[in-house]
């Protein structure tokens, strides 16, 4: 009797069905609203317009991440391509330290580096 009630749960086991994975949804790139600047929605061109030439230029995966340095802050600016497909790479994100790594008001940091 005892192996019968086992074999009965294994068989029952065997037909149990595989929960569905869920699958990863990629999460759209939205512009932060607490950040108001005036370099959110510039392309990598306007920005260079704007800033000069990057110190570094770093790409992970859709993203792109250029920095800008005066002898007095860095400035960070991400950059993703539109939500709905193809087009210019728009600046989404931008993050300001001082060289010692504190943080530094964006527009102080801007005028530096374009004083620079």
């Amino acid at each position: 009797m005892r192996r019968l009630i086992i074999a009965a749960n294994l068989f029952v086991a065997g037909c149990a069905t595989v929960p569905e994975q869920p699958q990863p949804q990629p999460t759209p790139v939205t512009v932060s609203p607490h950040i108001r600047s005036d370099l959110l929605g510039l392309t990598v061109s306007e920005l260079v317009q704007r800033l000069g030439t990057p110190a570094f230029q770093f790409r992970e995966g859709p993203g792109l991440k250029l920095q800008f340095r005066a002898s007095r802050c860095i400035l960070d600016a991400y950059l993703y391509p539109p939500v709905g497909g193809p087009g210019a790479e728009r600046v989404t994100h931008v993050d300001t330290r001082l060289r010692s790594g504190a943080d530094i008001d964006l527009r102080t940091c801007v005028a530096a580096i374009q004083g620079a």
